[in-house]
């Protein structure tokens, strides 16, 4: 994505994505030039031509069975509400769980949009929200 004047973050892992100790943040080059960049030039031809300006590596904390939100009520423990778990799609989803989290408080229920399928109980009954729209 462009960041302003001219610079853009891109990023990825690789096919294979291990489990790594909390304060692992070793940056594996190799990812950028044999994997990251060589599809980006393949999609843009002009981003042959591009330079590293900065690098950093980080960890996504999600959540593992679905690597999605997880919002709504504890089935268990009164007065206690999750909105967690987002990871990579807490730029994509927050407006949204904010709202319902909002609506949640302050009615005890959903008004505008119904964010069910997000909360605590497909977790417990391993029932993961499969993505169809992934790009």
């Amino acid at each position: 994505r462009e960041v302003g004047g001219g610079t853009y973050m891109a990023g990825a892992h690789t096919e294979e994505d291990p489990a790594v100790a909390f304060d692992d943040f070793a940056m594996d080059h190799s990812l950028w030039e044999n994997h990251v960049w060589p599809m980006i030039a393949t999609r843009i031809p002009q981003f042959e031509a591009i330079k590293i300006v900065s690098e950093w590596a980080g960890h996504y904390a999600y959540n593992t069975l679905d690597q999605n939100a997880i919002t709504g009520p504890h089935p268990d423990i009164s007065n206690f509400l999750f909105l967690n778990g987002f990871s990579g799609h807490g730029l994509q989803q927050s407006p949204a769980m904010g709202r319902g989290t909002a609506e949640w408080l302050t009615y005890g229920s959903y008004r505008s949009l119904d964010l069910s399928a997000f909360h605590y109980e497909r977790i417990a009954a391993n029932a993961p929200i499969l993505e169809k729209a992934v790009i």
